[in-house]
């Protein structure tokens, strides 16, 4: 087979979005479901370029693309977002077909998809902190249309509106910061600002620009105030990618902005581990009183980032290997659990509310019983959130367990203590996640199970892979070395070690 160039990996889904748009909207039978088939087709083809782009890079071959003033260049870092971002997508392709049926709009939703997704990919792969810029607003774009796909309910645009007017100041934030570091450096190519070593206090101020606008899409606080709202009315296949790797792909982006500015101060990692601290206790606190599951969910990704924050600050403080790959690596299980989580949520959803045409929200209270008439569901939804609460032999547990050890290993009593405090944050996190699972397996069914619809078959499958995935990773964590080691080899490639 010939050897595709890893753009493709962008090009599939971004030359296949506007396919599926027009294909909705040409032709007497809009009801079809022709963007869904093209948006699976384009997703599955871009897996071929991405898998000759991984092998290349773990034979050590250097991979880079220029169209113009458009530089790319596929590392680590970049394979881990394409990674996640196709895999989520397939999943969300697929289950997304019944859990849309009957709604208007399937073209957009679909085209804005594969958009969002070409975009990320795109921004885990540019090469200077311009593009970098435009490629994550293209993604801020789709994912804003998506937040807001049910227009017509007032809720949901309101949560569009929140999303939309924070990213978009976020966004000036950026600029801002790109314009002092040309006009300190004269560049835009990450390499060149970093060759140029220049350090002053402009350029101080530049990161702290880059934290605050990268860090309204990464939800840290107090910068996350869309986050629920936004993650509750979207769909909840979009719930997932906004939760699986929107979120991540803010970090990402401030990762690569603040790695042209490592040689300016030393404090960019206890600024990420401040708020680390900042992301598990608050997160962890407002998830607990939640009595929306899909809100819950999203409050729980402020801690899941505060745990990620926590490795990759002790690496780039102390230039510690196991930090930088434990962050990468919970980034990826993150992605494939809160992915299993809110698509398991939304099947819920799905048969208990919406396939009556009632658009109300999911509480825990409606769950009561639900492993009676629907076990399938109420296994991958308990395998999601007893990973994310970091329990043995699930994925969650080996990515969380390789960043405490990475704070013992430094030596360092602060780290040590910091991460002590991870862990008692992870069980915390148990207190809210264990009682879901509980109220699911309850012998007395709520009413809206006494009701509900029976569970599409194909809405089970994208389940059912990803629980089988949560168990195995959990199992055998060192089959994700590949993906993972070059990752964080990146970020401290980037920061000078």
């Amino acid at each position: 087979m010939e050897t595709l160039p890893f753009n493709w990996i962008i090009l599939f889904p971004l030359i296949a979005s506007p396919l599926a748009y027009l294909s909705g909207r040409i032709g007497k039978n809009r009801s079809q479901n022709i963007p869904q088939i093209i948006a699976m087709i384009a997703l599955l083809a871009a897996w071929i370029p991405f898998v000759q782009a991984a092998l290349a890079l773990n034979q050590g071959e250097q991979l880079s693309f220029k169209l113009g003033t458009i530089s790319l260049c596929l590392d680590g870092l970049g394979l881990l977002v394409a990674g996640v971002s196709l895999g989520l997508g397939v999943f969300v392709v697929l289950f997304s077909g019944p859990y849309l049926q009957g709604e208007s709009g399937k073209e957009k939703y679909f085209a804005m998809l594969l958009a969002m997704i070409a975009m990320m990919a795109g921004l885990g792969c540019a090469c200077d902190i311009f593009n970098l810029w435009i490629w994550f607003e293209a993604m801020a774009i789709a994912s804003f249309l998506l937040v807001a796909f049910y227009n017509e309910r007032p809720a949901s645009l309101e949560a569009g509106i929140k999303y939309l007017v924070q990213s978009a100041a976020g966004s000036v934030f950026i600029l801002i910061g790109i314009g002092i570091v040309y006009a300190q450096t004269g560049q835009l190519d990450l390499n060149a600002i970093k060759a140029t070593g220049i350090s002053s206090p402009s350029m101080v101020v530049a990161g702290v620009l880059f934290v605050i606008g990268y860090g309204v899409k990464a939800a840290l606080v107090p910068l996350h105030t869309w986050l629920p709202d936004a993650h509750s009315q979207a769909p909840s296949g979009i719930s997932a990618m906004l939760s699986g790797i929107v979120i991540e792909a803010g970090l990402i982006a401030m990762l690569r902005s603040l790695g042209t500015l490592s040689s300016v101060t030393t404090l960019w990692g206890p600024l990420l581990i401040l708020f680390g601290v900042l992301n598990m206790l608050i997160g962890n606190m407002l998830a607990l009183p939640q009595k929306q599951v899909k809100r819950m969910l999203a409050y729980s990704s402020l801690t899941h980032v505060g745990y990620m924050l926590v490795g990759l600050g002790i690496a780039i403080y102390l230039g510690n290997s196991d930090g930088a790959v434990g962050g990468m690596f919970h980034l990826f299980n993150h992605g494939l659990m809160k992915g299993l989580a809110f698509l398991s949520a939304g099947a819920l959803l799905y048969v208990l509310h919406i396939s009556s045409g009632n658009h109300d929200p999911l509480l825990v209270s409606d769950l009561s019983g639900a492993s009676r008439r629907y076990p399938m569901v109420a296994l991958t939804f308990s395998l999601a959130l007893l990973s994310l609460g970091g329990i043995p032999l699930l994925a969650g547990f080996p990515s969380k367990w390789q960043i405490i050890l990475a704070g013992f290993e430094t030596g360092n009593r602060l780290m040590a203590i910091l991460v002590l405090f991870t862990a008692l944050n992870s069980v915390f996190s148990l207190v809210y996640y264990v009682p879901l699972v509980n109220i699911v397996y309850r012998r007395q069914e709520s009413e809206a199970v006494r009701f509900g619809k029976s569970v599409p078959g194909i809405m089970s499958i994208p389940l059912v892979l990803m629980a089988i995935g949560v168990i195995i990773i959990g199992i055998l964590p060192s089959i994700m070395n590949w993906l993972v080691y070059p990752a964080g080899s990146a970020v401290l490639t980037a920061f000078g070690w």
